[in-house]
């Protein structure tokens, strides 16, 4: 069955961009494990970082058979970004100045764009 997923027929478009969403809460756990692994020093959190790794790229491989690789990296890449670093800010206590929240808004509108443009055909 798990084959069948990734060689059968490219999935709808609705159900790429929800195997998109699963890839990116997967990189966002990735992404915090780091944190967590503490310089790969806790066990079980510097595994989890390959596991969530590994199954995000695992999503985005059958995402692209459907979406622009264009759009795919940068919404995964950006919501990925925006998600952990908004987990840093609350989560992690870590600053949230003006200049990381002007940044964050930066790769939203470049996101924005991306996609709109894979839409209009630009």
């Amino acid at each position: 069955m798990l084959t069948q997923f990734f060689t059968g027929p490219p999935p709808t478009v609705s159900m790429a961009w929800m195997l998109l969403s699963v890839a990116i809460s997967f990189e966002v756990c990735g992404t915090v494990c780091m944190r967590l692994s503490q310089g790969f020093t806790q066990w079980v959190p510097s595994v989890l970082i390959f596991v969530f790794y590994g199954c995000s790229f695992a999503f985005n491989t059958v995402v692209v058979r459907t979406l622009d690789l264009s759009v795919v990296y940068a919404v995964w890449s950006g919501v990925g970004t925006v998600a952990t670093a908004l987990i840093g800010f609350f989560y992690f206590k870590e600053a949230a100045t003006a200049l990381k929240l002007v940044s964050i808004t930066l790769i939203v509108t470049g996101v924005i764009g991306l996609h709109s443009a894979s839409k209009s055909g630009a």
